[in-house]
């Protein structure tokens, strides 16, 4: 008794299985990491949340300074801001509303400059990605060369310093909003603590805790490592951070740990 011959159940020919496959991939290489229409990262897994973990470090080194060194306004952290623009209704506050303003204006601007880039880049991360963080190190530099000569201050009037400051975090921020990486928002940590605590205490395992729990230690370093250099000088705390980011987008651009970089390695 003859058999029917079997069917190619993959859709037809050997180049759909192949174009089957990939889709599959990269539909895994999206999900639960980050929504699925996100921007892809040029770098792997691993250095993705190793990058997100130093931009959270950065952020706390660019705060301490803020609200160490500027008026107790921070740059990055938003809620703060607007918490301090509330409090300026009390008589005896002693809040000045304007600082405040000029942080949550100059972070708007940060973050619609890093939605248009993103919006004409997203399909070339490994352009957008070093394009954003390498002009958000730049300014943050340039703000540590300027506070070193006292072209921006430090202290009292320090509200230009602030502006910029919170442009170049604003754009950081709208960036890695956009890129969309799970649990690692590189400010925001009031969720991911919650987060912890919540589902540690309940059935629900969700993956990845370590990138809560690192967002948390890497937040708390920077301050703590911005507020002793402060000891020292407010330039040298941006420095740092100007540092930091540039090597941020000098691993997007190298797309380090992707397959790209392998290739490139082995050739």
């Amino acid at each position: 008794m003859s058999h029917p011959p079997r069917r190619n159940t993959t859709g037809g020919s050997g180049e759909n299985h192949r174009v089957n496959r990939h889709a599959c991939h990269g539909a895994r290489r999206h999900a639960p990491d980050m929504p699925a229409d996100a921007p892809a990262s040029p770098v792997s897994r691993r250095w993705t949340v190793g990058l997100h973990l130093l931009l959270t470090f950065v952020t706390g080194l660019v705060d301490a300074v803020s609200f160490l060194a500027l008026g107790q306004v921070f740059v990055a952290n938003m809620t703060g801001n607007i918490t301090f623009l509330g409090l300026s209704l009390h008589p005896d506050a002693q809040v000045q509303p304007l600082t405040p303003l000029g942080a949550l204006g100059g972070f708007v601007v940060g973050a619609f400059v890093a939605g248009q880039a993103a919006a004409r880049l997203d399909r070339h991360p490994n352009r957008w990605l070093p394009t954003a963080f390498g002009v958000e190190g730049a300014v943050i530099g340039t703000v540590a060369v300027l506070t070193a000569v006292d072209v921006l201050a430090i202290g009292d009037q320090a509200l230009p310093t602030v502006i910029v400051l919170a442009t170049a975090l604003g754009t950081q921020n709208g960036t890695v909003h956009h890129l969309g990486v799970h649990n690692l928002t590189t400010t925001v940590l009031t969720l991911s603590l919650a987060g912890f605590v919540t589902d540690s205490f309940s059935r629900r395992h969700p993956p990845w805790p370590h990138r809560r729990l690192g967002s948390i230690a890497a937040m708390l370093a920077g301050a703590a490592v911005g507020a002793l250099l402060l000891t020292v000088s407010a330039s040298l705390v941006l420095a740092v951070a100007a540092a930091c980011t540039l090597v941020v987008a000098a691993c997007f651009a190298f797309e380090l740990g992707s397959e790209a970089a392998r290739t490139r390695k082995s050739a």
